[in-house]
């Protein structure tokens, strides 16, 4: 599968230059997988590997935050230092302007003050999102998936947080760690005080009736603690929806087989959220073999 960021990364107009080594440390040090990191900035797990090895000078901008956001730090924070300037040691002729330099109309000036005010306040990024969801890009009709929200909290603060999960229209919630006060259409977790990140994981099975072809969307809000009895809702960031489709979740690029960059992901991911209804025997059942056909009536059949 070609990754569409690889063809755009050269030559992108708005493009910063990222410190592959520090986000890799950044990634490792908070245990995310690459697969994770790649379905919340919308890339492949190869275009992570080359951005983590500096194989591009530059990469674009909003590419950039994605991968930031994913990596709850702030842009700033994997940026590539710059080397410093060399002092210009030529000699300064200082000229005198003339009168009707300095008498520059007030008016003017105003307005250029004014515009670049403007233009400051329009180009500050937006905040990033305080909670970042990943789910697999693909799954089949009636199959159990899993779904991760990671909420980045601040050390000084003493509240816990709300989090809502809407489900797609007919899905179940399988398990939940930590358990889950759910309906039929949505999961709500309670979480209480603490400065570390926080992971909410979910198995949720999609409807056996799903549409292939199309998309199953989630939407969920983050309810945070504002301070004087008030609070106030961020939406959640990252993946938004799965691909229904005769994908097993763990193909995350949908060829038809679970290859040895797909095993360890889905490894960690299991493992992660073990107890939860995910079927590890199928997942290494197929990357043993040449890979997998799925149908409505038989399922995964591994090919051998």
């Amino acid at each position: 599968m070609v990754d569409s960021t690889d063809k755009t990364e050269k030559g992108a107009s708005a493009s910063v230059a990222i410190d592959g080594t520090r986000a890799r440390n950044v990634r490792e040090a908070k245990k995310l997988t690459q697969l994770y990191v790649a379905n919340v900035v919308g890339v492949t797990t190869d275009t992570i590997s080359r951005w983590e090895n500096n194989r591009y000078p530059s990469i674009k901008r909003d590419n950039a935050q994605k991968l930031a956001d994913a990596l709850e730090v702030t842009l700033e924070e994997i940026l590539r230092a710059e080397d410093p300037e060399e002092p210009d040691t030529q000699p300064v002729t200082v000229q005198v302007p003339s009168r009707k330099r300095v008498l520059l109309p007030l008016s003017v000036l105003a307005l250029l003050l004014l515009g670049t005010l403007l233009y400051f306040i329009l180009r500050q990024p937006a905040p990033a999102p305080r909670a970042i969801r990943w789910v697999p890009r693909f799954a089949a009709p009636g199959e159990v998936i899993p779904v991760q929200v990671k909420v980045a909290r601040q050390p000084a603060s003493p509240f816990g947080f709300i989090l809502r999960e809407r489900l797609p229209a007919g899905a179940r919630l399988v398990s939940a760690l930590p358990v889950t006060s759910s309906t039929e259409s949505e999961g709500k977790w309670l979480v209480p005080t603490g400065g570390a990140p926080a992971t909410v994981s979910y198995s949720l099975k999609v409807p056996a009736n799903f549409p292939s072809g199309k998309d199953a969307a989630l939407k969920g809000e983050l309810v945070v603690h504002g301070g004087e009895g008030s609070n106030r809702a961020e939406s959640v960031g990252g993946s938004t929806s799965v691909h229904i489709g005769a994908y097993h979740w763990a193909d995350s690029n949908g060829d038809g087989r679970i290859d040895d960059d797909e095993i360890m992901p889905a490894y960690y991911i299991c493992e992660e959220m073990k107890g939860l209804g995910l079927d590890w025997k199928t997942i290494e059942a197929i990357w043993s073999g040449k890979g997998y056909r799925w149908d409505a009536k038989s399922g995964y059949t591994v090919l051998k």
